[in-house]
């Protein structure tokens, strides 16, 4: 997420707490929230699917190609 966006989350948050937001600004909060964290649930997703583990056995298993393609819920 680029840093500009980073930045008015963060004015709009300042805002909320000292004066409220209309109801332009807090769809636009509301908006640049959810695409913050989308953008932290793919740098998640992105991370455990690059885990792999050593079995007892001396196998390695990589997470991401283990589990990584099923549903989520």
């Amino acid at each position: 997420m680029e840093n500009a966006k980073i930045e008015r989350i963060n004015a709009l948050a300042r805002k909320s707490k000292s004066v409220g937001l209309t109801k332009e600004e807090k769809k636009e909060q509301a908006a640049l929230r959810r695409e913050f964290l989308a953008n932290i649930r793919m740098n998640v997703r992105t991370q455990l699917d690059n885990i792999s583990i050593q079995e007892e056995d001396g196998s390695v298993t990589n997470l991401g190609e283990k589990y990584g393609n099923q549903e989520r819920h």
